[in-house]
């Protein structure tokens, strides 16, 4: 727990009212309360999604000020409609949140001169300035400076000091050398502005309160990636871990869900305004039965999950200042959400942890597969440039026979789209595409090209027709194509060609 005096400060508030779940703005200058504490709440649980953003419950047992509030040191940055808060202790009532911005006064190492005497009023010191010939003995009173002109040149400064011959006033420019006679304060009071989040409290005044936050905000994500080990006799090991990214804040100790599915946030590019931020950074009920996170999830963002808009993001477009991971072509499908949960969780901000989640056996048969590819419209020729000409005509006059492994989930868990490393024996094979496979479904998992299965075809014409259809005066032939596929297997064994 952090704990800073306040003295002073004026603050623009923003006040979040529950009674009727309305945000009220005002930029008014007010007297902080006397005796103002700052703390720190903790975090408690955090869900993580694929995409980066993550659900975050606070809960502590905090100090209050004098008013019996809890005055928080730093605002979240939650998505819009996102933010709940709430008190945990059954006798006092949450009120309000007010979120602040206030100019406080916060104690620094003293690091200049300037600094140095600002901080030790009334001690004695031996100074040397530029005009003078000697050093003289001196008693520092104060340092006088301009606080309402914010065009006041600092060179300007003056310090008091008591002489002999009476009260010197010293530009603080011309001083060359200071040697304080006594042991001197080292620390100085600096103007600083402090987002704040006031929680008011009804009921008994104590000198603690329990209270709690949630909300949603970018900038936890998780990677899954799985190891598949096939025996060749039909059975497969997977194994799946997640690589979890933390560009939030510290973790420590906490229960930690993992959510396969990304669910649609609608005001995701929408910051709330109890954060007082402009730009977000850029950064269910499927939970556990004692899981603290279930009853506020399912609470706090149920209207969030249901998409009302067709478009296509534009978060390419966006400034991205978080570091989050490469994306995953194909993680955007419509999966069902599930959870995995991971209990004693500790991850400093920045830093990055790999994490076995679950290991299982499911079925599979090896299946190979020819795609045929065709050619497309004339009107999309049209656009294509060379390359992609060329590449056409590769795939047209080249296909190829894939081996893959048909796999079926009958475990407890779905699969998710994610990469999937294969081994057999120990050597691994290839690395491959894992698409989301839902429990009880079946799911393909792409191996290698199938070289012992040669693919051929042709295509001939069979017949043709003159005139045989008119439109808008144009006589049109008829001709009747023949395709022929020719498939040769030269391993030892029979194959299934889908």
């Amino acid at each position: 727990m952090r704990k800073d005096n306040i003295v002073k400060p004026k603050t623009s508030e923003v006040l979040f009212l529950f009674t009727c779940f309305l945000f009220s703005f005002s930029l008014a200058i007010a007297e902080s309360v006397p005796g103002s504490i700052y703390s720190e709440l903790s975090i408690k649980e955090v869900t993580v999604f694929k995409d980066g953003h993550a659900f975050i419950l606070h809960e502590g047992n905090l100090q209050t000020n004098t008013k019996g509030d809890v005055v928080l040191a730093d605002l979240p940055a939650p998505i819009m409609g996102t933010f709940w808060a709430y008190s945990a202790d059954p006798k006092r009532k949450l009120k309000c949140v007010i979120s602040s911005r206030d100019e406080v006064d916060v104690e620094k190492t003293a690091m200049t001169v300037e600094e140095l005497l600002k901080s030790n009023p009334g001690n004695d010191i031996i100074i040397k300035d530029s005009v003078s010939q000697h050093p003289y003995q001196a008693r520092i009173i104060r340092v006088l400076e301009e606080k309402t002109n914010p065009n006041y040149d600092p060179a300007q400064k003056i310090v008091l000091l008591k002489i002999n011959e009476g009260i010197k006033a010293l530009p603080i420019h011309r001083i060359q050398d200071v040697t304080f006679l006594g042991e001197p304060n080292e620390t100085t009071q600096k103007k600083e502005t402090k987002d704040t989040m006031r929680f008011k409290l009804d009921g008994p005044q104590q000198n603690t309160a329990k209270v709690g936050m949630a909300y949603v905000q970018r900038g936890i994500r998780w990677i899954p990636s799985y190891r598949v080990e096939i025996d060749g006799k039909g059975n497969a090991v997977i194994k799946l871990q997640g690589t979890i990214i933390n560009e939030l804040a510290d973790i420590e100790n906490i229960t930690t869900h993992l959510v396969i599915g990304v669910p649609r946030f609608v005001f995701k590019g929408t910051p709330d305004p109890i954060s007082f931020q402009e730009t977000i950074a850029r950064l269910s009920s499927h939970f556990r039965p004692d899981s603290s996170t279930a009853y506020a999830f399912s609470n706090a963002i149920m209207s969030q999950q249901a998409s009302v808009s067709h478009r296509r993001e534009r978060e390419n477009s966006e400034n991205n200042a978080l570091d989050l991971g490469p994306e995953l072509q194909g993680s955007e499908t419509n999966e069902d959400l599930f959870v995995f949960t991971l209990d004693h969780i500790s991850l400093k901000k920045g830093q990055r942890m790999v994490v076995p989640i679950a290991e299982y056996t499911l079925p599979y048969t090896d299946i190979y597969t020819v795609n045929m590819s065709f050619a497309p419209p004339l009107e999309m020729r049209r656009n294509f440039n060379t390359n992609q000409h060329l590449e056409l005509a590769k795939l047209f006059h080249a296909p190829k026979a894939m081996h893959k492994i048909r796999l079926k989930n009958d475990a407890q868990y779905p699969l998710t789209t994610a990469p999937a490393t294969i081994f057999k024996d120990g050597q691994i094979l290839a690395q491959g595409m894992m698409t989301y496979t839902s429990i009880g479904g079946t799911g393909d998992l792409e191996i290698t090209t199938a070289v012992n299965i040669k693919v051929k075809n042709a295509d001939k014409q069979t017949a043709a027709t003159p005139n045989a259809v008119k439109w808008n005066g144009d006589s049109y032939t008829k001709i009747n194509m023949l395709g022929v596929i020719e498939l040769e297997n030269y391993s030892d064994e029979s194959v299934t060609l889908h």
